[in-house]
């Protein structure tokens, strides 16, 4: 026995239910799926089998009116010979054609109601399809997504990769210290020639040393004079 014994228990089935319990959904979900397939092919060939009888009750009514009537005429007839024993036994076998007549129509009936039935329950059922099919789809999306995922996570806390970041910061580090070493080396010394604005500023103390010799001079000589 599948997952559903009867075609009531897919139409009133939850699948929100069903997935909840289940161990695997996305299993459960393809379960249920060819259930449901398989009970719609076997509800509409039942359906086929069900209609081709109503015809046959339908052609076999029928032909029962059409003996009705001749029952009815033959009756008439037999009254108009004076042989009205034959005209009741006419009527009577008349009647009888009528109450299977009417028995048949019964049965048609209720093979027409069960039809109906059975069209509204693979109406649902097709519903019942659609909504599972549909929530197969967005379980097989959700598990693409989660797989991708995890293969992310387990990418970034893979330990190789930490391993060469590491290396990388090892390497960055021994070229800074190269780098420090470079200018700590190159500190105090100047190569090339002097910027303009260095020849300027030793101009100016130039003329200021040249400014205050040339005084000091003077007042040395002053002196000498005067001494």
């Amino acid at each position: 026995m599948g997952i559903f014994s009867r075609l009531a228990d897919i139409v009133n089935s939850n699948l929100n239910a069903i997935l909840a319990t289940a161990e695997d959904p996305q299993k459960m979900i393809r379960l249920v799926i060819q259930e449901m397939e398989d009970t719609l092919v076997e509800v509409r060939s039942q359906a086929v089998r069900t209609i081709a009888e109503r015809k046959q009750l339908e052609r076999r009514v029928r032909t029962m009116m059409h003996e009705e009537d001749e029952w009815h005429r033959k009756a008439g007839l037999a009254i108009e010979r004076g042989r009205d024993d034959l005209a009741k036994a006419a009527l009577a076998a008349r009647h009888s054609v009528e109450q299977s007549r009417e028995a048949l129509e019964q049965q048609i009936a209720q093979i027409s109601d069960g039809l109906d039935q059975q069209n509204d329950d693979i109406s649902k059922l097709q519903a019942k399809l659609a909504d599972a099919k549909s929530r197969e789809k967005a379980l097989s999306i959700r598990a693409r997504t989660a797989q991708g995922r995890l293969k992310t996570r387990e990418k970034l806390y893979d330990t190789r990769i930490d391993d060469t970041l590491n290396r990388f910061d090892q390497v960055e580090r021994a070229l800074d210290e190269l780098e420090g070493k470079a200018e700590a080396y190159d500190l105090g010394r100047r190569t090339g020639r002097p910027s303009l604005q260095e020849e300027l500023a030793a101009l100016e103390i130039d003329a200021v040393v040249e400014n205050e010799f040339e005084t000091l001079k003077r007042r040395v000589a002053e002196k000498k004079n005067a001494g």
